[in-house]
């Protein structure tokens, strides 16, 4: 999507298809007929690309996805549903992580992404799993040329690997770019690039769950659940690290942004009402 607030939520790296059947709306945001990730829970996976030596973001988002089960904030992503009124549970979870050193270089395109998440499967560094999420996350040295820092901090899409439906995500890190992909200077836990990330995985989980395949839930102008709170926050408080946050998981506090609600009308927040 385009620039909304402070830097940019995401792009969709692949056309949407078109409604199996008439969509349904009510709450500001409309289900076209494809399928939801409904199975419990959903299975994150992380491949760390580039160079991540020493770098703390390798603890903090893991807590992250781990913090997230359960959640007042995961469980908005239940409000979501399929045709047959199956609904996103509040459940989800780390489930395995790789590191792959530049296969793709350093400049790297949609393609790429698509080459380094395939890769990590084929090759058994990561199970073939339907009910995944794989982020590819990219250390500051790597730019994916398509549009990162300038279109988007991040996106997610769908391709068939081994002959399941994968999904996956693209992250940026924002230490190249704070300017456009990052919403405060200061980091609740001393890694302004992993605090930045944080909210960008945030956003694209959720995006992932409720329209896997790009022809589930989305409003009139394309917008998801995360799109159209975009660089929202809500409430926010002084954290400890450092910086605002204003969810915390677990033991540590992140700066997130606020998801599409669809109940009550539709809102954005943190939780449901």
């Amino acid at each position: 999507m385009g620039p909304t607030g402070k830097g940019w939520g995401e792009r969709h790296s692949a056309p949407r298809a078109g409604p199996r059947r008439p969509p349904s709306s009510g709450n500001g945001i409309s289900y076209h007929g494809g399928p939801v990730m409904s199975a419990a829970p959903a299975n994150v996976y992380f491949i760390w690309y580039g160079n991540w030596l020493s770098n703390s973001a390798q603890s903090i988002l893991p807590d992250l996805i781990n913090g997230m089960n359960a959640t007042p904030y995961y469980n908005m992503n239940t409000t979501y549903y399929d045709g047959a009124n199956a609904h996103i549970p509040n459940a989800v979870g780390m489930a395995g992580s790789t590191s792959d050193s530049y296969s793709q270089g350093a400049a790297i395109g949609d393609a790429s992404v698509r080459s380094i998440v395939s890769s990590a499967i084929s090759s058994g560094r990561l199970p073939n799993d339907g009910n995944g999420v794989y982020f590819v996350l990219t250390s500051s040295d790597v730019n994916e040329t398509s549009g990162f820092c300038t279109q988007y901090c991040g996106w997610h899409s769908h391709a068939s690997v081994l002959g399941k439906d994968i999904k996956y995500a693209f992250i940026g890190n924002p230490d190249r770019c704070p300017g456009a992909c990052s919403a405060q200077t200061s980091s609740p836990n001393g890694n302004p690039g992993a605090d930045a990330m944080a909210s960008i995985i945030s956003h694209e989980l959720s995006e992932t769950v409720t329209d896997p395949d790009l022809n589930a839930w989305y409003d009139s102008q394309g917008a998801e659940d995360g799109d159209k709170c975009a660089w929202t926050f809500g409430a926010v408080y002084p954290a400890g690290g450092g910086g605002y946050a204003n969810v915390r998981l677990n033991s540590r506090d992140f700066l997130l942004q606020e998801l599409w609600v669809n109940a009550s009308g539709g809102y954005c927040g943190l939780s449901v009402r």
